[in-house]
């Protein structure tokens, strides 16, 4: 894959993250770090939706197993797994905007569509999780940025002795990306949530495209 791999990757996750987040009452699709503090502020204050929460951890853990098997698969028998993998995700997608239209608008977190919008994302982006370390282990995470921030900040304090490593424009391209996403996807979820959810599909068919050109 090439250089704009990850980042694109990250735009995507802070895209889906932050298109949840104000589509879906506050769910964090992209990782569950978020659903477990709004969980444990559940039980001293109100929170918006709290079934998707409880159901976003098991989904997500369903999810990145089934996704282990399939590319776990797809590489035994000599297929395109990341080709597969990211279209696989990129179905998935299709299908939670599909709810989300079919949904109406969406005006609780916990109706059936609105669950079923909110879980199929979820699903989503455990699969992005998934391939991202069994298939792009030379990548920096895409999906949670915490650690990137950690190690783009030591590569900047040590890039004052002239120190600068490579790897270290992979991992700011990612951050840059990740918040232009989460922009983006704040401004796409409040708007319309299908075509929110729609429009994640588009960087994900191009990457399907590249990698299966690669492989």
């Amino acid at each position: 894959m090439n250089r704009h791999t990850g980042a694109l990757l990250s735009f995507l996750a802070g895209y889906a993250d932050t298109v949840g987040f104000v589509g879906l009452g506050g769910l964090f699709t992209a990782h569950v770090t978020g659903n477990f503090v709004l969980l444990g502020y559940a039980l001293v204050g109100p929170v918006q939706g709290i079934i998707p929460k409880l159901l976003a951890f098991p989904v997500f853990v369903l999810a990145i197993a089934a996704t282990r098997v399939l590319v776990a698969r797809w590489q035994q028998r000599g297929r395109p797994a990341l080709a597969r993998a990211m279209m696989l995700q990129a179905l998935l997608l299709l299908a939670s905007s599909a709810s989300a239209w079919l949904g109406g608008p969406i005006t609780a977190p916990d109706t059936p569509y609105a669950l079923a919008c909110g879980m199929l994302c979820v699903a989503a982006m455990a699969a992005q999780n998934a391939y991202g370390k069994l298939l792009l282990p030379q990548l920096p995470a895409t999906t949670v940025m915490t650690g990137n921030v950690t190690q783009l900040v030591i590569a900047i304090t040590d890039a004052r002795g002239g120190n600068w490593p490579p790897a270290a424009g992979h991992v700011l391209a990612g951050v840059l990306g990740f918040a232009a996403g989460a922009c983006c996807g704040a401004l796409m979820g409040h708007w319309s949530l299908p075509l929110a959810m729609l429009s994640a599909c588009a960087p994900l068919v191009l990457l399907a495209w590249q990698a299966r050109r690669a492989a």
